[in-house]
């Protein structure tokens, strides 16, 4: 497993009963957690004391219930800094478990003049820690909102503004856009949607999209290619199933391998990983 335990501002403290107690920095959150299948009790005081609490409704979504907690705050990862804040869905506008695939984007990215695609690329971790490397990265997604909250955490992170170009586009248009225009990418970077709508209404499912969405991101890979970084937090994508497809695709035009794995988190309470998606990474030849 792909465990991301180096955080200093960041800490599952337990997990219990469908929720998780986690530390941003100084303030507390229970958040709902699918995974989270167990109960073995809430020893924890701050399971009580927590400064807000994700409460899911039986029809779907749910709310904050805030206790004490400013409007915005920020962490750190390293040289990296994050704004995080309570949002829809849960969210806070940060996955942690990523860090670890932070760590393999810059190491792959380091010491080298390369572009670097981010298609559904969120708040932004994977793109600074691309453009920290040294790599001029193109970062898409179809939320304005994300885009702008990645800007502010490159700012923050002190990534220099020419390295990276921001967009708010649907991300297989825009990748049918650039096979038009014959742009090319040493690296892809793609944490796709288990579902989601495009502008036009069009449905995303994870399961029936991926594999065609791969082969037309393909398309946009240079003629020695680095890597493809593909996330998964769809519970029936498993990292086997990445894998094949990843190699099927990549390793079957370019050579190279594929590295799968689920990601995860330490659990302080407990010292067990709580599991959080899969990774599929693969690596080319050069």
């Amino acid at each position: 497993m792909l465990v991301s335990d180096k955080w200093r501002d960041y800490e599952v403290l337990d997990a219990s009963d469908g929720e998780k107690l986690e530390r941003w920095g100084q303030y507390v959150l229970i958040r709902p957690d699918p995974q989270v299948i167990w109960n073995t009790g809430r020893k924890d005081p701050r399971w009580k004391t927590a400064d807000a609490c994700y409460h899911r409704s039986s029809t779907g979504g749910g709310s904050w219930e805030i206790r004490d907690l400013p409007e915005r705050w920020t962490i750190s990862y390293g040289s990296f800094t994050f704004a995080i804040k309570p949002f829809s869905f849960k969210h806070t506008g940060l996955f942690p478990e990523q860090a670890v695939n932070w760590e393999r984007i810059h190491d792959l990215v380091k010491g080298r003049t390369a572009k670097i695609l981010n298609l559904f690329a969120y708040t932004g971790g994977a793109t600074v820690a691309a453009a920290s490397a040294g790599g001029f990265v193109t970062h898409v997604d179809a939320s304005k909102g994300m885009v702008t909250w990645g800007k502010e955490n490159a700012s923050l992170s002190g990534i220099p503004e020419n390295r990276v170009r921001w967009l708010t586009d649907d991300c297989l248009k825009f990748i049918r856009r650039e096979i038009r225009r014959g742009n090319k990418y040493d690296g892809i970077i793609m944490d796709p949607p288990s579902y989601g709508r495009g502008p036009g209404g069009e449905v995303w499912k994870l399961e029936k999209d991926i594999y065609p969405f791969l082969t037309e991101a393909a398309e946009l890979l240079s003629d020695e290619p680095l890597f493809v970084l593909i996330n998964s937090y769809t519970t029936g994508l498993q990292s086997g199933t990445m894998a094949y497809m990843s190699d099927s695709v990549f390793t079957k035009r370019f050579g190279g391998h594929t590295e799968a794995d689920e990601t995860g988190l330490p659990v302080s309470s407990s010292g067990l990983i709580l599991p959080c998606g899969c990774s599929a990474l693969w690596l080319g030849t050069k």
